[in-house]
């Protein structure tokens, strides 16, 4: 684990939580293994469901691809799981390394009890669970609807954020993670690539695109482009001076055409598009 958390303080945000939705909140490690929860049982619902190994396996399998649709999507992810249930995961962010997520679930959102158990009942046919059990723990579940699961996910955002302004969760800044990004950051504009990362930490590639994978939720090269692009577009904000290209050679980039691409494929805009559409919004 890349990071320490506030065990007591972070349970009593989750409690907190918890009061406000009545929805489970779970922290995991930037590893997918769980640090806290409240409350610590899972829904009825869900303790049927993990009856059954296979309906067990798919759960875990569940979280981690949502982890990592997270992770690639730098913001919360909303999505319905393998038994007809919502839930939401948010990337908890130090700086850019993912060192965790905040997870919540067992949620039933649908428009009606009726509606929602034809699609539970179909999903879960295959498990060996008992049915008019969980039947019943369905409609033991309360009602919530796509509203009120977005303001919850974005009250997850907020805690994600407060969780780091206040230090409830910290790097351990010996792990490798935590080197290797501060590496990057360090040597950004130079022609820094996996070669020079593997062979600065005496690590393999595949070891090196692991904790990429891991920790930026992509790739070591996806990654480094990024950060550079975040780069330019700071530049293009704050030194209306600079050419673009000079700013795509300060960023890493000496061939501007190649900068134009990459800029345009993390963006969505060119450069020019980019800075007009800002100057517009101020």
């Amino acid at each position: 684990m890349i990071s320490s958390f506030n065990i007591e303080k972070l349970t009593a945000m989750l409690r907190d939580f918890y009061t406000v939705t009545r929805i489970r909140i779970t922290v995991f490690d930037e590893n997918f293994h769980e640090i806290a929860a409240f409350p610590k049982e899972i829904a009825p619902f869900c303790q049927l469901i993990r009856t059954d190994p296979s309906a067990r396996s798919m759960c875990a399998r569940c979280d981690r691809e949502a982890c990592q649709t997270a992770a690639k999507r730098h913001g919360a992810y909303i999505y319905q799981c393998h038994a007809g249930l919502k839930e939401a995961i948010m990337p908890i962010y130090l700086g850019s390394l993912v060192i965790g997520y905040l997870f919540f679930g067992h949620v039933f959102a649908y428009d009606s009890y009726e509606d929602g158990w034809k699609v539970i009942e179909k999903r879960c046919a295959g498990y060996q669970v008992k049915i008019p059990e969980l039947k019943a723990a369905s409609l033991r579940q309360p009602l919530m609807n796509e509203n009120y699961i977005l303001s919850s996910a974005n009250l997850m955002h907020a805690i994600a954020a407060y969780l780091c302004m206040e230090r409830l969760a910290t790097l351990r800044h010996e792990n490798l993670p935590v080197q290797i990004d501060r590496y990057i950051q360090e040597h950004l504009t130079e022609g820094i690539d996996v070669r020079n990362i593997c062979a600065h930490f005496k690590i393999g590639k595949t070891r090196l695109y692991e904790i990429a994978k891991e920790s930026y939720g992509v790739g070591i090269a996806e990654f480094i482009r990024r950060q550079r692009i975040e780069m330019a577009q700071s530049l293009l904000l704050n030194s209306p001076e600079l050419g673009i290209d000079e700013i795509a050679s300060r960023c890493g980039f000496h061939d501007y055409n190649y900068f134009f691409t990459v800029f345009r494929k993390v963006t969505g805009k060119s450069p020019k598009e980019y800075l007009k559409e800002k100057d517009t919004v101020s």
